[in-house]
């Protein structure tokens, strides 16, 4: 496989996984973008500009993690290795539970596809698979890939890997974060889960994951009741008692947050008509502090995209 272009843009949203009790396996695509632009070298240099996220923070050579993911992908396509001037404008806040790292190595993939001839090799089926390997569950690469809401597996068929479906989301369905200035690594929270779980719990979370089904896509009247969790939310508060306590204080008044991912971000979702009414909550909440921001966010329908330049 040779390739088939030498500078391509590819643009890869943040995404919210979890949802509230969707534990590794529901996700949704927010209207918050990561944008790379990757050109071949002819030479073996590695060069990587950051702008945004991870200035001055993350490597710059062979070991950054788009570049880490786009070499896979090379790998996968049977195409050559080559070298690569990276320029990344980031968006998506690294350590908060907005997928990130997900972004990252869905970026570094499709930018791979985007360069080799023939991009059908690395499919979206391909690169969901490959994403996974590398970040080890689907639940925000799915997202990042298909865009919209999505509920993504491990399957049992030995070799198939990792799956997902899309969800058409209802067409009024609106996201706030309430993000905040400290970071959680991803480890530390998956670090304080139990080892099992109560039998009760864990069918409460099953019937409420088919229900978030149904309000994320017909019904968001249903997403107060739809978002609750008893599988990992109340074991994490330690690690993040601030983002615990406005997850309760919002949906005390009715409002269904979730924590984002592995934290700690808060994630609000609802319906368009409730956006001041969240805006209001949140503003008394966090306004003024200069230890969270709040955003409304859309929510991203096309996934990651790719154009040769």
């Amino acid at each position: 496989m040779q390739l088939g272009a030498d500078h391509v843009r590819v643009r890869v949203p943040a995404t919210s996984a979890n949802l509230g009790p969707g534990f590794d396996a529901l996700g949704l695509a927010l209207a918050l973008h990561d944008v790379l632009e990757v050109r071949a070298l002819a030479s073996d240099d590695v060069v990587v500009d950051v702008e945004g996220e991870g200035a001055g923070e993350v490597p710059g050579d062979e070991s950054h993690l788009v570049v880490r993911a786009l070499r896979a992908a090379l790998d996968v396509a049977g195409a050559p290795q080559t070298g690569l001037h990276l320029t990344c404008v980031n968006r998506v806040p690294h350590g908060r539970g907005l997928g990130s790292s997900a972004a990252a190595v869905v970026a570094g993939i499709v930018a791979a596809r985007a360069l080799v001839a023939d991009p059908s090799v690395l499919d979206d089926d391909v690169a969901l698979g490959l994403a996974t390997a590398i970040e080890g569950h689907p639940d925000n690469a799915a997202p990042a890939v298909l865009g919209g809401a999505t509920v993504a597996w491990e399957s049992g068929t030995p070799g198939a890997g990792a799956r997902a479906v899309r969800l058409d989301v209802h067409p009024d369905l609106r996201a706030t974060v309430l993000v905040p200035s400290a970071r959680l690594a991803t480890s530390r929270a998956r670090g304080v889960l139990p080892a099992h779980v109560p039998h009760a719990d864990a069918a409460f979370n099953a019937g409420r994951s088919a229900l978030l089904v149904e309000a994320l896509t017909r019904r968001p009247d249903l997403l107060l009741d739809a978002t609750d969790d008893r599988l990992h939310q109340g074991y994490r508060a330690g690690v993040m008692p601030t983002t615990s306590e406005l997850v309760r204080a919002l949906r005390a008044r009715g409002l269904a947050a979730t924590v984002s991912g592995a934290g700690p971000t808060v994630l609000v979702l609802a319906a368009a008509e409730r956006l001041d009414e969240v805006a209001g909550v949140a503003d008394e909440l966090v306004g003024g502090s200069a230890d969270w921001s709040v955003r409304r966010l859309d929510v991203d329908t096309r996934g990651v995209v790719a154009e040769r330049l």
